[in-house]
């Protein structure tokens, strides 16, 4: 499975492997404003750590032929851009708007988008949570690497 921006509950944060979901819900939780590179109009498929869980399920229990191996997108289907998600998790956090910076990140790719058709075609999956309820669960959900509950 190629799995493309995975967001959601847990996730580590200030991580440079955890993509900017995580920048910017760290940002948010230290009460700064994310900080969106170039315009803001760079699109990403952002799915849902949960639909990432369900694909690893519906391809581990399919039937394959012995040494078949195929890659499968694991993404929303539903681009969006950076903007857009800095904006709904500030509006979700009760944060900050997002700073806008016109900077740029070197190696950074303008667009980077899943076409998940094989995965829904062969597997039979698909993405379940919408943007906008992943959203606001992230926001409300706590990082990775907090203290760990006492017993």
């Amino acid at each position: 499975l190629r799995y493309h921006n995975v967001y959601g509950p847990r996730m580590p944060r200030d991580t440079p492997y955890a993509g900017v979901a995580s920048f910017f819900r760290s940002a948010l939780a230290r009460g700064a404003a994310p900080r969106v590179f170039e315009d803001g109009g760079q699109r990403r498929d952002f799915v849902h750590v949960r639909d990432v869980a369900a694909a690893n399920v519906a391809a581990l229990e399919a039937q394959s032929a012995p040494g078949a191996l195929t890659a499968y997108n694991t993404g929303s289907g539903e681009p969006r851009t950076v903007g857009e998600l800095a904006r709904a998790l500030a509006e979700a956090c009760g944060g900050p708007e997002p700073v806008v910076t016109g900077e740029y990140r070197l190696g950074d790719v303008r667009h980077i988008t899943a076409d998940s058709a094989r995965l829904r075609a062969a597997l039979g999956w698909r993405p379940r949570v919408e943007f906008a309820d992943g959203v606001k669960e992230f926001a409300r959900a706590g990082l990775g690497e907090e203290p760990a509950p006492s017993r």
